[in-house]
């Protein structure tokens, strides 16, 4: 199957490629790009040598319509307008978004944190997402024309508490998540806190006090996962640049709802994830680290009760280029083509 990329010369787009192009069912066709169209991939990304000669080219619907999919790695406010563009011009393809445009199921929620004019949202590409009525993401998936991917610290959130928001575990009123996000996170754009003098020895928080964009997509799928609200869930999201350049760890609390303990939450979560390939429930005392899942889609994850303060701590890590955007896209692209989910998928890290 044909499959093209738009947005090819930045980092999400060139991890896509990486997948797609040792991918058994995909070949490469189109790679487009915008203000860099009419130059080489290979000046993007020099890892991928077999495509390095490939020209970035202007989107141009004609000459996408041959392919089966179509993966927009664009930053939020831009891949809307482009899906507009390919549907307007006769382009039948699966859609799958990188981006943020379609992944909010509330206008208003649109509206509070991003502005601008507000797209009507698509399959959400999750296939771990668990549904508290049917049908499960994973059959929406396998019906699924457009696919909206999830934001990277949106998965390492909610594969981190998803078991115990589906159980009614812990208290929605208080959920207090704190990340670890490798650089690489935050794109291209050339600005002065993304530089290597800001970035080297240094830890510095972003979109402190409620105001990160990824708020409200964490409530919607706790809301999934629950059968509650969205409104239901207050999150207080704090992420942290670390000197990595690609991984997110994050920590998630909230207070008890009922007695229990390690032993039993750590059994929660294993039968939680019993059926899921990318998840690892870790051993009882070993903790989620980035190194181990580095170049994979790979999620590892633990959690724990704090005995004396009743909070409930759990914790997750993984690539936020892999599982957190690319891998993430490419499994979720192989069930809406009728593939076999993990075709393509790298299930082994790259350490050290």
């Amino acid at each position: 199957m044909k499959v093209s990329i738009v947005g090819a010369s930045g980092f999400a787009g060139g991890e896509i490629l990486r997948i797609v192009a040792a991918h058994p069912n995909f070949e490469v066709d189109q790679l487009c790009a915008s203000s860099s169209a009419g130059k080489k991939l290979g000046e993007f990304h020099p890892q991928l040598p077999q495509l390095a000669k490939q020209e970035l080219k202007a989107v141009d619907p004609e000459a996408l319509k041959e392919s089966a999919a179509i993966f927009l790695a664009l930053p939020h406010g831009q891949s809307g307008k482009i899906a507009a563009q390919l549907r307007a011009g006769g382009v039948e393809s699966l859609l799958v978004d990188c981006g943020a445009d379609h992944r909010l199921t509330s206008k208003a929620a649109w509206d509070s944190y991003y502005g601008g004019e507000y797209c009507p949202a698509w399959t959400y590409g999750m296939p771990e997402l668990k549904c508290a009525s049917e049908p499960s993401q994973r059959e929406q998936l396998a019906c699924a024309q457009q696919i909206a991917v999830p934001g990277c610290n949106v998965t390492a959130v909610t594969f981190a508490f998803q078991p115990l928001v589906a159980a009614g575990l812990i208290d929605p009123n208080d959920i207090v998540a704190t990340l670890a996000v490798g650089y690489s996170g935050a794109g291209k754009s050339l600005k002065p806190h993304l530089l290597a003098t800001a970035a080297l020895g240094n830890a510095q928080p972003y979109a402190v006090g409620g105001t990160h964009r990824h708020i409200p997509e964490i409530a919607q799928n706790f809301a999934v996962s629950s059968g509650n609200n969205p409104e239901d869930y207050k999150i207080t999201l704090t992420p942290v640049l670390v000197p990595m350049s690609r991984g997110i760890l994050a920590t998630v609390t909230a207070a008890a709802t009922q007695k229990t303990s390690t032993k039993q939450l750590h059994a929660l979560y294993q039968d939680f994830y019993q059926e899921e390939n990318l998840i690892q429930v870790l051993e009882r005392g070993s903790w989620p680290q980035t190194q181990a899942v580095t170049g994979s889609a790979n999620v590892q994850v633990q959690v724990a009760l704090d005995k004396r303060s009743g909070k409930i701590i759990a914790l997750s890590a993984l690539d936020n280029l892999g599982k957190g955007t690319a891998q993430a896209a490419v499994q979720s692209a192989n069930l809406a083509l009728g593939l076999p989910e993990y075709n393509g998928i790298n299930q082994i890290g790259v350490a050290p």
